[in-house]
């Protein structure tokens, strides 16, 4: 296992000789004081608060979990209290999710899981999708070689090959403890029998009847009625029965991994992606294999952070971000303040630039990820860094090394009684992935291939700029945002974390990180937590309505940010944290269906 470490000190002394030359004051009027682990905010206007919502924690003694949605949540909680272990209880919410949360919980996709077991010894799975044998790097283009719109996003050429049950069949067959029928029969009764959808799942289908008749002509998967003439719309607590999905999880509860990527199942892809013109094969199918990888570990002061290696450019850009921070007195600072917003800002602009530059499949393309986290390679990306006013993106390109990315995703967080953790991230990219239903399977595709540069310099559906490294290939694997992340504290288990979000998955679960470890927030307030996100392209910094006081405003934009004010929200956090007294805190995100469940 690789061990990145570099010590605070060292960094403090090695990297930001800004740091000592510069004296910032935090002049917004605002702080978060925590007073015996109860957080109370102070303003000058009582009304501003710092949290999306009011959401406590809960809290367990012999095991917790949080996902995205309640039912989910409910049999990852009952495969605990079954004796099975964390990577038991993540099997049967991965395939719990693939029918209660159709819009990113899949089969159809792929994700990332870190693992960490009691005795502290860790692992990383890399089950992200591939690039079919017959793509190539300009199959996006037309004969002048621009961008052929959507062709990346919806249908049937958009998906890459799926990796989720193939990663969830890896991480069973090395750590799982109960029957591989039996973490999957949860999520076989939940599509044979139905379940209640809650208002934001019949909103989400509402939402995409269009495309779902369009795409899928001839097929009534997911409509409200068999006639696709029917306007009828989905309501909250109507059941969605889901038979033919039932039948394709029966022969992956019967057959393995084989009962998706050979026979029946394997037959119905290639034939859907015939039938759209798509790319997938039976054999691209069958040759699909996930990847243990070593873990990216690095220290943050007395913190041990255990995160992705590429291809998920997560892990390498959370270590960067956290050691440009590591140096500054943020906690003094405070919450969002102008300075601690300053830094942070400028850290992901940094960042993101050199994700673009550097990120990709490192069976592909070389990666310098110990390069990248080193100190005096982050010294030189800081040296035009100055509290004064914002850098110009304009300037930043992606750094010099010698020799030399759904908003629709879902992250599950579960511990064990035991203490074994597990931080999954997974996705289909694309609210409901390509819109592509697998006739006669049941279950949506991914449209990944939009997390590929599909032309250098051109951004992809978030907005994010890609190169050469991330460029299409055969039987390539995709740049993803995707963060699953766990920290020990003083080596001990102490927080689990991850969530979705795009471009803005990387910058949140950051904040979060920071939040608990900075701030003295509980995990659950750490997630409420307004937040933000500079992605160093556009040159912009988007925030939570709330997330910034008046005072920080006005002093960011006197110093050249240019600050846009969100409608929507930022993350679906679902996080665990260990407490003083050893209990786990589960903290799910208010501002969707996530849920926390613990005993």
């Amino acid at each position: 296992m690789t061990k990145h470490v570099l010590s605070g000190a060292l960094l403090l002394i090695a990297c930001f000789s800004a740091c000592k030359t510069q004296s910032p004051t935090a002049t917004a009027s605002s702080d978060v004081r925590q007073s015996q682990g109860v957080y109370q905010y102070r303003d000058e206007d009582p009304t501003h608060k710092p949290f999306f919502s009011d959401r406590q924690g809960v809290i367990g003694r012999n095991g917790m979990v949080a996902s995205a949605h309640p039912e989910a949540s409910q049999v990852g909680l009952n495969i605990l209290k079954a004796g099975g272990n964390a990577v038991d209880a993540a099997v049967a919410i991965q395939f719990a999710l693939a029918v209660v949360y159709p819009g990113a919980g899949n089969i159809g996709g792929g994700g990332f899981m870190v693992y960490r077991d009691s005795n502290g010894k860790a692992y990383t799975l890399d089950y992200r999708e591939k690039a079919p044998g017959r793509a190539t790097q300009n199959m996006y283009l037309d004969s002048l070689g621009n961008v052929r719109e959507g062709l990346s996003i919806s249908g049937h050429l958009a998906s890459g090959v799926p990796g989720s049950v193939d990663g969830m069949a890896e991480a069973h067959k090395r750590f799982g403890k109960l029957s591989w029928a039996q973490v999957l029969q949860p999520a076989i009764d939940l599509a044979a029998n139905g379940f209640a959808l809650t208002e934001r799942d019949a909103l989400g289908l509402n939402r995409i009847r269009i495309d779902l008749t369009t795409i899928n002509p001839g097929k009534t998967y997911f409509l409200k009625n068999a006639n696709p003439a029917d306007t009828l719309k989905w309501v909250k607590g109507e059941l969605l029965v889901q038979s033919d999905l039932a039948k394709t999880l029966q022969r992956i509860q019967q057959q393995g991994r084989a009962g998706f990527y050979e026979g029946e199942t394997a037959r119905l892809l290639a034939d859907e992606m015939k039938r759209g013109t798509g790319l997938i094969t039976e054999e691209d199918l069958k040759n699909y294999h996930s990847v243990w990888r070593e873990p990216i570990q690095a220290t943050y002061k007395n913190y041990n952070v255990i995160t992705m290696p590429p291809t998920s450019s997560g892990g390498v850009a959370l270590v960067q971000l956290m050691r440009f921070t590591e140096p500054y007195p943020l906690r003094r600072w405070g919450w969002n303040r102008d300075s601690t917003v300053q830094v942070m800002i400028e850290a992901e602009r940094r960042v993101y630039a050199d994700r673009a530059k550097f990120l990709g499949d490192p069976d592909f393309v070389k990666v310098p990820t110990d390069k990248l986290m080193s100190s005096d390679y982050l010294k030189s990306r800081w040296t035009d860094f100055s509290f004064a006013k914002a850098t110009d993106s304009k300037a930043i390109k992606g750094g010099m090394v010698p020799g030399y990315e759904s908003l629709e995703t879902t992250h599950f967080s579960v511990v064990d009684k035991a203490g074994n953790a597990v931080s999954i991230t997974t996705t289909l990219n694309g609210g409901y992935g390509s819109r592509v239903v697998v006739g006669g399977a049941g279950f949506f595709m991914n449209n990944e291939m939009d997390d590929f540069s599909v032309k250098p310099g051109v951004p992809n559906m978030f907005g994010l700029i890609g190169n050469q490294a991330n460029a299409i290939a055969p039987n390539k694997r995709m740049l993803s945002s995707m963060t699953p992340t766990i920290l020990e504290k003083d080596g001990k288990l102490f927080m689990v974390v991850g969530t979705p979000g795009g471009s803005t998955i990387i910058t949140a679960v950051y904040q979060t990180i920071l939040n608990v470890i900075e701030h003295g927030m509980t995990m659950q307030q750490a997630v409420n937590a307004l937040k933000f996100h500079h992605q160093w392209l556009p040159d912009k910094t988007t925030f939570e309505n709330g997330a910034f006081s008046d005072a920080t405003i006005q002093t960011l934009l006197s110093r050249g940010y240019i600050l846009e004010k969100l409608t929507n929200t930022i993350g679906r956090m679902d996080c665990v944290l260990i407490r003083p007294d050893g209990s786990y805190e589960g903290a799910s995100d208010p501002r969707a269906d996530n849920t926390a469940r613990g005993y």
